[in-house]
């Protein structure tokens, strides 16, 4: 995997959404693991680093909700963001209590589900270098970048840098 780039994990049992997501995604410079299973997302997260996992909550065997709170055990610094079309007020305060650094609702525009992605990096790498939000605000501001995707960028470039 290309370390420039955010390494994001989609888990997902819909194929056809699967591949269209991932495709939206790679264009974007995303390095995108997509996996069907919840079990197979947890192998995919051992054999590479991943930054955030957009993960559903219906899928057979290991669910969502489950899928999540592995992740999260496992991957300290991973945010995981949930995207599903089986929502409920009371699975997304579970998920959030679980973890999850955003609950989305299928169909979600792209741009829409770019911000959050952004915002869960910011979030991840805030965490990881233990920089204050304040301080955060500041670097991107002095980098003069707006949109979520120049955002993600510079993330990345701090990011590596903090290593």
């Amino acid at each position: 995997m290309e370390r420039s780039k955010i390494n994001l994990l989609i888990v997902d049992d819909e194929e056809q959404f699967l591949e269209s997501i991932s495709k939206r995604l790679e264009v974007r410079d995303f390095n995108v693991v997509a996996v069907t299973r919840g079990e197979k997302a947890l192998e995919a997260a051992r054999r590479c680093p991943i930054d955030i996992a957009i993960v559903d909550l219906k899928m057979p065997g290991m669910d969502g909700e489950t899928t999540l709170a592995a992740l999260k055990q496992e991957h300290q610094w991973m945010e995981v963001v949930i995207l599903t079309g089986h929502g409920s007020i009371d699975s997304a305060v579970e998920c959030t209590k679980s973890g999850a650094y955003s609950y989305l609702q299928k169909p979600c525009e792209l741009e829409r589900l770019l911000e959050v992605l952004s915002e869960a990096y910011k979030k991840r790498v805030m965490n990881k270098l233990k920089i204050q939000q304040e301080r955060m605000d500041e670097i991107l501001k002095m980098a003069g970048v707006s949109s979520p995707l120049g955002i993600l960028r510079r993330l990345r470039e701090l990011e590596a840098a903090g290593q």
